[in-house]
């Protein structure tokens, strides 16, 4: 059995049983990774994937247990380059983020600014994505930390730590009849027909769930996943406009009006998370510092040895995060 082998497998599950994609993804050729991972089925005496002629179907119920070892096999590896690394260049490297639209756009630029000044040779990475995208990119070792707010089932595999909470505004153009009324309630909301995040996206859950508790039907007219898109469907009048509070400029959105709607809507928390056994390297450590100075190296350590994430939601019960 070899790392090569293992290393095969793996990626021939994350390409989705293409095995052209595979080869390509990985600089090498179609036979041959073919033939490495029948090797390996013939080693272990089992079929890792199902096969239908010269095409790969679906993997075996052994195949999946075996990739699953192999995932965690390859992870201890890069640990143990890291860990050389982190001896040896220990402010050389690389950090991958993923993200959705609004953290990249509005909770992050100050702290990737600072991290990048500290850190020039660190090579920094975003990507942008739907929590599915964005879950699937750490779980697979695309990502070094992923964060996200909602569908936070999807990181079971991570260690998710809570960083902040955030609210939503309500924003309207200067000549709509909700930017003169006060005490704004779901009822006068329902009226209207509103611009917001796609389901999944940046809280949504938790404006559905409002919507649902006061029995109201919402008239969804156009969903978007940028904060920005959704700011100018607003200006061009098709609907009023609910997003996060902090997507919203003072300077460049002066010609909408702000409703602040925390009364209205649950608060939602952005947690970063990583996988489960990796090796941070320092500058790891110091960028969730920056992003949440609450998760000091020393606490992010203590999260890392506890279980499951309902215990480290369990370590941070009392502790008071930040509200954006």
């Amino acid at each position: 059995m070899k790392l090569q082998q293992l290393r095969y497998i793996v990626e021939v599950l994350n390409n989705n049983l293409n095995v052209s994609a595979t080869a390509e993804a990985l600089f090498t050729s179609q036979p041959g990774i073919s033939k490495q991972v029948r090797m390996l089925e013939d080693e272990l005496g089992i079929q890792i994937f199902g096969r239908s002629g010269k095409h790969l179907t679906h993997v075996t119920p052994a195949g999946q247990e075996v990739i699953t070892i192999a995932q965690q096999i390859l992870s201890k590896v890069e640990g143990i380059k890291a860990v050389a690394r982190e001896h040896t260049q220990p402010d050389e490297g690389k950090l991958r983020i993923a993200t959705t639209h609004t953290q990249a756009r509005y909770a992050l630029p100050d702290v990737i600014q600072g991290f990048i000044k500290r850190y020039s040779k660190v090579s920094l990475h975003m990507s942008q994505g739907t929590p599915a995208q964005i879950s699937d990119a750490a779980a697979k070792g695309d990502a070094d930390f992923a964060i996200a707010t909602e569908s936070l089932h999807l990181y079971n595999d991570l260690v998710m730590l809570p960083c902040y909470h955030w609210n939503r505004s309500i924003i309207v153009r200067k000549d709509h009849p909700l930017a003169r009324k006060k005490d704004i309630t779901i009822q006068d909301i329902g009226k209207y027909s509103l611009v917001t995040y796609v389901f999944g996206f940046t809280g949504r859950s938790d404006l559905d769930a409002a919507f649902a508790k006061a029995n109201v039907e919402p008239k969804i007219a156009f969903t978007a996943t940028d904060a920005d898109v959704i700011k100018t469907y607003v200006r061009l009048g098709v609907g009023i406009g609910v997003i996060a509070s902090m997507a919203i400029d003072s300077k460049i959105d002066n010609d909408l009006v702000r409703i602040d709607a925390s009364h209205l809507f649950k608060a939602s928390t952005t947690k970063i998370g990583f996988r489960r056994g990796s090796f941070l390297r320092g500058y790891m450590f110091d960028f969730i510092e920056r992003f949440a100075p609450h998760l000091t190296k020393n606490v992010v350590t203590q999260a890392m040895l506890l279980k499951n994430n309902a215990e480290v939601d369990e370590l941070f019960a009392d502790v008071e995060l930040p509200t954006k």
